[in-house]
């Protein structure tokens, strides 16, 4: 591991991963190795989570195919150095902003979208000159295996590699010195991750989660609301970073909001979920069992259903829930929904504001003025108004947490910015010298105070 990391060092001082020509042949051989292995990545989500082609299209490769196609289209104006302008103080000079590559990046993948999630900060590393180690997750170990076949069989290991293996690993290539560390998981092995990085000074973007509220309010369009909550939570069985984790619904709005839900789980799962092939199971039984105790909570209005010997937890809807109730004390990550009534909208921000700043945070409703107040109350990473998830999709819009959420976006051309220096460089003139800025000269002292205020 150590000698690997320092290959890829050696082979990024020698300079040959920062020219435009040699950044958009990779993103077209990276495009090209998703494309050749298309069906084997199919087999490999299926196999691990039992992802249908659809939701490995528009969930995992979708989005990658649409990254890799932003960054090249725009690779060449990113690379090039930005002018600023220039002070009357610095007359004579010419001031630009140029993107450096960090150097060697580590990007540790999670599992519930494990080729999306290790590939495409990856994208935005060797876009922006880097080399690259990427970890994927050992709980998904189809695409964990696809995965280093793929790099291993389309870049050289110098240049972007995948190393495989379990938390031991993990912890290993923590111990070793990156330039840059990009982290996908929950906000505790975020701290741990965050802690080693410490030891070297190495910047880290945490990419993490929390409970992401939606809110549908009286003015909501309705059945709109509830089929999109509903593909937006039980897309993946719940395991989703941006799922809403828990939803508040207008007490006018309450039931007509629950009769469309079931109307809409049956619309995307079928009457018995659990019989569907192309539900998503449970990643593993730890997370099966944990998922199971949060039932206990509340009151199951919709679903419930589980099959304990295929991980299979059908879209459950839970009504008289608390917030001291264990199922609102830590991100559900899974097919449960708790429902809350509310009355009064300046309470629901109240209370959102009084817990951890989430990662994402969907408001229903059909005024503007109503929207802008949410948007100005809350502080969350990103989200939409009407809408669940689609947000992240969109590579014009940079994605990330804030707060115990995460820190650093990424996606489009923030990626390519998240894995570059800025590096600001003044270039001086020789054909004069500006004499205000040294001493010794009264009329200079006057020159200058004029000037600096």
């Amino acid at each position: 591991m150590k000698e690997l990391i320092e290959e890829q060092r050696k082979y990024f001082l020698t300079g040959e991963t920062k020219p435009y020509a040699f950044r958009k042949k990779q993103l077209e051989r990276f495009k090209n190795m998703l494309t050749d292995y298309e069906a084997d990545i199919y087999t490999a989500l299926r196999n691990d989570l039992n992802k249908s082609k659809h939701e490995t299209l528009t969930t995992e490769l979708g989005i990658l195919y649409t990254e890799l196609s932003f960054a090249e289209r725009h690779l060449k104006e990113w690379m090039t150095p930005e002018t600023t302008k220039t002070p009357l103080t610095h007359k004579g000079t010419t001031n630009e902003i140029y993107h450096e590559p960090y150097g060697t990046v580590l990007v540790v993948a999670p599992w519930n979208y494990p080729l999306q999630l290790a590939l495409a900060p990856v994208i935005g590393a060797i876009a922006a000159g880097n080399t690259v180690v990427i970890k994927p997750s050992e709980h998904a170990p189809h695409t964990s295996h696809i995965l280093r076949e793929m790099i291993e069989t389309h870049f050289p290991a110098q240049y972007v590699t995948v190393i495989e293996g379990a938390k031991q690993t993990s912890e290993a290539l923590l111990e070793e010195r990156f330039d840059y560390i990009f982290f996908t998981g929950s906000s505790n092995i975020g701290k741990i991750v965050m802690e080693k990085a410490s030891r070297h000074l190495t910047p880290v973007t945490l990419e993490l989660g929390g409970k992401s509220p939606a809110i549908v309010d009286e003015d909501a369009h309705i059945k709109l609301a509830a089929k999109r909550i509903v593909w937006g939570k039980f897309t993946n069985a719940g395991q989703t970073c941006v799922a809403p984790d828990y939803v508040y619904v207008h007490d006018k709005v309450y039931e007509k909001f629950m009769k469309r839900v079931k109307k809409e789980i049956t619309n995307l799962y079928g009457k018995k979920p659990l019989k569907n092939k192309d539900y998503v199971r449970i990643i593993h039984k730890n997370h099966f069992d944990r998922l199971a105790a949060f039932k206990m909570d509340g009151t199951i209005r919709i679903g419930g259903e589980e099959d304990a010997s295929n991980l299979k937890m059908a879209p459950t809807v839970i009504e008289d829930v608390t917030w001291s109730d264990s199922i609102m004390q830590e991100e559900i990550f899974g097919p449960l929904l708790p429902v809350l009534s509310f009355y009064d909208l300046d309470t629901v921000l109240h209370k959102v504001q009084q817990t951890e700043k989430p990662l994402a945070l969907y408001y229903f409703s059909s005024s503007k003025k109503k929207e802008q107040k949410v948007i100005n109350s809350v502080s969350f990473g990103g989200g939409c108004m009407n809408d669940t998830l689609y947000h992240l999709a969109n590579p014009h819009l940079p994605f990330g947490g804030v707060g115990q959420s995460g820190m650093g976006a990424y996606h489009g051309k923030a990626s390519f910015d998240l894995f570059s220096h800025q590096k600001s460089i003044l270039k001086q003139t020789n054909a004069f010298d500006i004499p205000i800025r040294y001493p010794g000269s009264k009329l200079s002292f006057k020159l200058a105070k004029r000037l600096f205020k």
